[in-house]
């Protein structure tokens, strides 16, 4: 079923999904209401490519990703998350994919800007990552989360009653629903390497309060970020992080917080 969040987000739910709602205005906010687009950013001539992951899971997410993969080499590579989350299940398939495929997570919106040389791709920090996406960012095998970026949890929830969840009825069935789900989402999480922490925080934060922004600390501790910069091109921007150069093995600098033993 399509529905309305807060008036600002829309997403495919079912049966239980994590939905957040962010002040993100102009065409970035139009792709964030739909369902997720995968996409190749080249960045030429000095740098590596990466996947922009843009939108909301839906029941469709995963086999979109499936055909996307099959047309582009996607293992080890770098996936650049906006998202405002979406459907449990579906987010935990697509996370296990992304995990399977050795891929890096961080958030952040491509951007292509004219140059003397053609388009020039680059990554702005600004962006959002919301409800499930934060358990997408989770499945990176390496993750980096810019200080600009907003990442947000609260409480997963029926995909129908989101918009008016403490007026609605709840049948046996419903909380049944729920409840396996979030051992579902447990599970997940630690397998992907994350704590009871980040349950914890996003479990305590019902769908009528705002969504709770995870700050710098909370971020280390729940295990989302485990590196803490990527390498950047050029001169630095504060508004602007790129991804490494070719000549690097990977897209992250590694650093002790790095969990080598995630596959």
């Amino acid at each position: 079923m399509l529905l309305s969040v807060a008036a600002c987000c829309i997403a495919l739910l079912g049966p239980v999904a994590m939905v957040g709602c962010s002040a993100y205005a102009g065409v970035a906010l139009e792709e964030r209401r739909l369902p997720m687009k995968f996409s190749w950013v080249a960045c030429k001539p000095n740098c590596r490519g990466w996947i922009s992951a843009v939108g909301i899971v839906t029941a469709e997410t995963p086999s979109d990703f499936d055909a996307f993969a099959r047309d582009h080499q996607v293992k080890g590579e770098t996936v650049v998350l906006d998202s405002s989350g979406g459907s449990v299940n579906d987010a935990i398939a697509l996370g296990r994919r992304f995990r399977a495929l050795q891929m890096f997570t961080t958030v952040g919106v491509s951007v292509l800007t004219p140059s003397a040389g053609g388009e020039r791709a680059h990554v702005s920090p600004e962006a959002y990552c919301e409800s499930m996406c934060v358990f997408l960012l989770l499945s990176g095998k390496s993750r980096y989360v810019p200080e600009q970026a907003h990442v947000r949890v609260h409480q997963i929830w029926m995909g129908d009653r989101t918009d008016n969840a403490r007026a609605a009825s709840y049948s046996a069935y419903d909380l049944m629903t729920i409840e396996r789900d979030i051992g579902r989402l447990a599970k997940y999480t630690f397998d992907m390497g994350g704590v009871g922490d980040l349950l914890s925080l996003s479990l305590n934060v019902p769908p009528w309060e705002e969504l709770h922004e995870l700050s710098r600390e909370e971020l280390r501790v729940t295990n989302l970020i485990t590196t803490d910069k990527v390498a950047q091109l050029g001169s630095p921007n504060a508004a602007v992080v790129e991804l490494t150069p070719k000549s690097l093995q990977g897209p992250f600098v590694s650093t002790a917080a790095a969990s080598a033993g995630q596959e």
